[in-house]
């Protein structure tokens, strides 16, 4: 990691990013999960949510029959209970709902639960006591976080099933991680010195009737889609480099004139830019005047005037998924700022209010789509890693970019380069491509046909998280076996992605005899993840 890069990171760890409900960004969620940034609670939201929580104890304490508080829940909503039962109506919900299966979400996920569930509570109104979020909050700046099994949400009525494990652990309940280990969560809490919560009405269901769960695969999701966008932008260049590809494509007019979509156009520039003073890739007009011909004759003609479309298009493709990050980001941007729990008050008013905010539509489409985009662009890289490796199409590379040895060298016909990173890559990409099924289009009726349409959206967060992942690999085989493919021509020559060669070199060495790569894809993973492969280029840039 670069020392500016790594400062900036610590910097950002050390400075407390306040939760009001209002101006939780992605970058924030990323940074508290990832990077171990503090949280505090603002003194407005303490007191919204202090009124919200009045308006909520008068209508219980004149006996209304208020869901989820002084009812039953879901199908049992005609039935009520008397006041003096509401605490333990809560405490009951939560340990019914601890069915969850599958693995555990990742630490640094479950973080970014954690503070957008607080995010929301923090609004102000869902009725809860302000020490609830401000516990949240303090167990997150502890590292004690709860151990949520992946599966078992329907995204409506909430991610009732894996939040629950959430609720639980405030109060004490089930397994938390914490200080490398998995323990009861009573002892993590016990050894921070915090007290275990108690919920009161309203605040069992608070927690788990909501979307954060999938809301906090989704955010992750969506920050490392836009590197992977420049990732995209990357890799196209430099193979218009060790191709000796034309850049012609990716002319301002064809773009910005002939057809602005924002993300085509955003493609385009990075691709432009990066090829700015580059010795290997061929400007359209440098042999338009020597191909001219007019005495009716045919001819072969020494250049290509046109690229192959994984090259050529690339701006048409990559540009969808800059175009889809951006609607997503600001989908994400209110669902995260949200009061997405059900009943809500309204403390202008005194009005409850009984809807179906819980519901996960727009996370649900959200994700489809991005995984879908996020596909296409690995489907995108793998076509181009073709063109590389082949020697058919390749413009005079070595075959599977093997590295070039004298006659009768004793390394001679022995090494297969990159012919089994070009399988991998195959492989990692038709399993993206298989995910991208849209799980919104799965609705299933449940809970006595109460909750009769659901969004699935925590499994199409989750899918989209999968898919991700899997194309980060791919642009990692991709990244490494362009930087092979430079080595081949010259890296001397390269354009502004000279930047980008130099950073994968320091991790990565040449292949000059066939070894196992599997960490090398894993180092340039990260450089990804992490923005040192992307940083400082001149170009617009993700954070």
């Amino acid at each position: 990691m670069t020392t500016r890069l790594a400062t900036a990171r610590a910097s950002r760890a050390a400075q407390a990013i306040t939760v009001d409900g209002r101006h939780l960004t992605l970058d924030d969620v990323a940074h508290v999960s990832r990077s171990g940034a503090s949280v505090a609670l603002s003194s407005d939201a303490r007191k919204v949510m202090q009124a919200s929580r009045q308006v909520a104890q008068e209508h219980v304490a004149r006996g209304e029959p208020i869901y989820g508080v002084t009812t039953g829940f879901g199908d049992s909503a005609h039935r009520q209970i008397d006041p003096a039962k509401a605490c333990a109506l809560q405490a009951r919900l939560i340990e019914s709902l601890g069915q969850g299966t599958g693995t555990a979400t990742p630490i640094a996920t479950t973080r970014a639960v954690m503070l957008i569930r607080a995010n929301n509570l923090a609004r102000g109104y869902s009725g809860v006591r302000p020490v609830l979020v401000q516990r949240l909050l303090e167990m997150l700046n502890a590292a004690i976080t709860p151990v949520i099994p992946e599966e078992g949400s329907v995204g409506a009525s909430g991610d009732l099933v894996p939040l629950s494990n959430l609720a639980a652990a405030l109060t004490g309940g089930r397994l938390a991680h914490y200080r490398g280990r998995v323990c009861l969560a009573s002892e993590a809490l016990r050894a921070e010195g915090l007290d275990r919560i108690v919920l009161e009405p309203k605040e069992g269901l608070a927690v788990v009737n909501g979307t954060a769960f999938m809301a906090g695969f989704a955010a992750l999701a969506a920050v490392d889609a836009r590197r992977l966008a420049l990732v995209s932008d990357i890799c196209t260049a430099m193979c218009v480099e060790v191709l000796g590809g034309t850049t012609g494509a990716f002319d301002p007019f064809l773009h910005d004139v002939a057809k602005p979509h924002p993300g085509q156009m955003r493609s385009a520039a990075d691709i432009r830019a990066l090829l700015e003073g580059s010795e290997l890739a061929t400007p359209y007009d440098r042999f338009l005047g020597q191909l001219g011909t007019t005495d009716g004759r045919y001819r072969e003609l020494p250049y290509r005037v046109q690229d192959k479309y994984s090259i050529r298009c690339a701006p048409q493709f990559t540009g969808v998924l800059w175009d889809v990050v951006e609607w997503v980001d600001r989908w994400l941007d209110v669902e995260i700022n949200s009061s997405n729990d059900n009943p809500l008050f309204d403390t202008k008013s005194g009005a409850v209010h009984s809807g179906g905010n819980f519901a996960g539509g727009h996370v649900a489409l959200a994700m489809d789509a991005l995984k879908t985009a996020v596909a296409s662009v690995g489907d995108l890289m793998d076509r181009q890693l073709e063109l590389i490796v082949d020697e058919k199409f390749s413009n005079g590379l070595t075959p599977n970019l093997i590295p070039r040895f004298p006659a009768g060298h004793p390394e001679e016909g022995l090494n297969h380069g990159f012919k089994a990173m070009q399988l991998a890559c195959s492989s990692l990409c038709a399993e993206a491509l298989s995910k991208c099924m849209p799980l919104t289009v799965f609705s299933r009726s449940t809970e006595c046909h109460n909750q009769d349409k659901v969004s699935m959206g925590a499994t199409a967060a989750r899918q989209a998280r999968d898919v991700v992942e899997l194309v980060e690999k791919v642009a990692a085989i991709h990244v490494i076996a362009l930087c092979q493919a430079a080595d081949l021509r010259g890296p001397e020559k390269l354009g502004r992605t000279r930047i980008v060669y130099d950073r994968v070199r320091s991790k990565v060495a040449r292949l000059d005899i066939d070894r196992p790569m599997a960490n090398d894809i894993a180092k340039v993973v990260d450089m990804a993840r992490d923005g040192t492969l992307t940083a400082g280029l001149g170009i617009r840039e993700t954070t």
